[in-house]
């Protein structure tokens, strides 16, 4: 079971400046849309060959769209020895609990 996080506390995390590193998993045009600003964007289809891009030794929080694409990079990144948490609602919540 991957850990789970709300956008509001992971923009709380950001206020506080916290040592918050964030993977994007959506795809280009999504991200052209607006992202998290401090988010590094990998998309879920190149997860597994950019795994060298992602420190093992800090923890990440995966975004996505919804929570879903998040929740299965997360089990993926979790299965390689990853501490993640998957960001729930995805950037769909965030522009609606957070950029508002």
């Amino acid at each position: 079971m991957v850990k789970e996080i709300n956008p509001e506390e992971v923009s709380q995390l950001l206020r506080e400046k916290k040592d918050v590193n964030i993977i994007d998993v959506r795809e280009d045009d999504e991200v052209a849309q607006g992202k998290i600003p401090e988010a590094k964007h990998i998309p879920l289809g190149e997860l597994e060959d950019r795994l060298n891009e992602i420190e093992k030794n800090k923890e990440h929080i995966v975004v996505c769209r919804s929570g879903a694409r998040s929740g299965k990079a997360s089990e993926f990144l979790k299965s390689k020895g990853y501490n993640v948490m998957n960001m729930t609602g995805g950037m769909l919540d965030w522009k609606d609990k957070v950029e508002k």
